[in-house]
C-alpha cells in the first residue's frame, strides 16, 4: 500500500521497475479519503464529473470553475496520492495563452499536482508550452470523450493500421513535448501493450488491455454507484449503490413508522427541567 507522497519521479520509477500504477477518479473529500487510504497512486478529478456527479448528459458542459471546485475538495482528502486535474472542453482549445492560464489555475487555486488534457496533433504544441511554464501534463489519446463526435462516437480507436499509427505518433509527440504520463482509452489491447512498450513515460490504460503500465477507472463505476450503461472495460468491484438505496429506504420506513429516532437517538431532560421549560414557553 502506498504510504509516501507520490511524485512524478515515483511514477517514472514504477514504470522502470514494472510495477503497475493505479489511478481512480474522485470528486469530493470523502471519496478522496477512501481511495487515498486504499493505496491508489494517482487520483484524477476527471471531466467525467459532468455526467457522473453533476447530471450533465456528457462531459462537454462542465466548466473550469466546477472542476476547480471539485479539485479543491479532493485535495483536502489526499495525503499520499498524486492529484491530477482534468482540463474541460474549451479550456485549452482557444489559445495557448488561455491553456497555460487555465492549467495554472488547477495548481495555484486548487492544489493539483498536474493537469490532463485530451488530444494529439495541434495539442502537442500546447502541451509543450504548458510544460515549459512549469506545469506537469498528462496526455490522453485513443477515445477522447470531449471530441468523441469527431471520432465517430464512443467506439474503439486504432483498429486499423493508419489510425493506430496516428495514435502512436501522437503519443511520441506528447512524450517529446514533455508529458510525464499518458492515458490511453479504448484501443485494442495489443496496441495498448505496443505503445506502452515503445514509450519511456508510463501509459495508463482504460479499455486498453492489461499490457499498459497501469489502469484507471471511474470511482462510481468501480464501486457500483453509477447506474445505467457500463462500458466493456468497466469492472464493478461492489454494488454500493444498491446498499445506499436500501439504507435510505430503511430510514424512510422507520421515520414513517415513528421507530426512528429511538430512545438512544434522543436527548433527555428531567421532569423538573421539563416543567421549567414548559412554563417558560406558555
Amino acid at each position: 500500500m502506498q504510504k509516501d507522497k507520490v511524485e512524478l519521479s515515483t511514477l517514472a520509477r514504477m514504470k522502470r521497475e514494472g510495477r503497475p500504477i493505479t489511478m481512480v477518479t474522485a470528486y469530493d473529500t470523502p471519496t478522496a479519503r477512501i481511495v487515498d487510504a486504499a493505496g491508489v497512486d494517482t487520483v484524477l478529478v476527471g471531466d467525467s464529473a459532468a455526467n457522473v456527479v453533476l447530471g450533465y448528459p456528457d462531459t462537454i458542459p462542465v466548466t473550469m470553475d466546477e472542476l476547480l471546485h471539485h479539485t479543491r475538495a479532493v485535495k483536502r482528502g489526499l495525503k499520499h496520492a498524486m492529484l491530477i486535474g482534468d482540463m474541460p472542453f474549451m479550456s485549452y482549445n482557444v489559445s495557448v495563452e488561455r491553456a497555460i492560464e487555465n492549467a495554472g489555475r488547477f495548481l495555484k487555486e486548487a492544489g493539483a499536482d498536474a493537469i490532463k488534457l485530451e488530444g494529439g496533433g495541434w495539442v502537442i504544441e500546447t502541451v509543450r508550452r504548458i510544460v515549459k511554464a512549469g506545469i506537469p501534463v498528462v496526455g490522453h489519446l485513443g477515445l477522447t470523450p470531449q471530441t468523441a463526435g469527431m471520432l465517430g462516437g464512443y467506439k474503439v480507436q486504432g483498429k486499423d493500421a493508419a489510425s493506430a499509427r496516428q495514435i502512436y505518433e501522437d503519443a511520441l509527440g506528447l512524450q517529446g513535448a514533455g508529458a510525464f504520463l499518458l492515458v490511453l482509452e479504448c484501443v485494442p489491447d495489443r496496441l495498448g501493450t505496443l505503445i506502452a512498450g515503445k514509450l519511456t513515460i508510463p501509459v495508463i490504460g482504460i479499455g486498453a488491455g492489461s499490457g499498459t503500465d497501469g489502469q484507471v477507472l471511474v470511482y462510481h463505476d468501480l464501486v457500483g454507484i453509477h447506474a445505467g450503461f457500463a462500458p466493456k472495460f468497466v469492472k464493478r468491484y461492489a454494488q454500493v449503490g444498491d446498499l445506499m438505496q436500501k439504507a435510505v429506504e430503511s430510514y424512510c420506513r422507520e421515520v414513517r413508522e415513528r421507530s426512528f429516532p429511538g430512545e438512544e437517538h434522543s436527548f433527555k431532560i428531567s421532569d423538573e427541567e421539563y416543567q421549567a421549560l414548559e412554563k417558560a414557553i406558555q
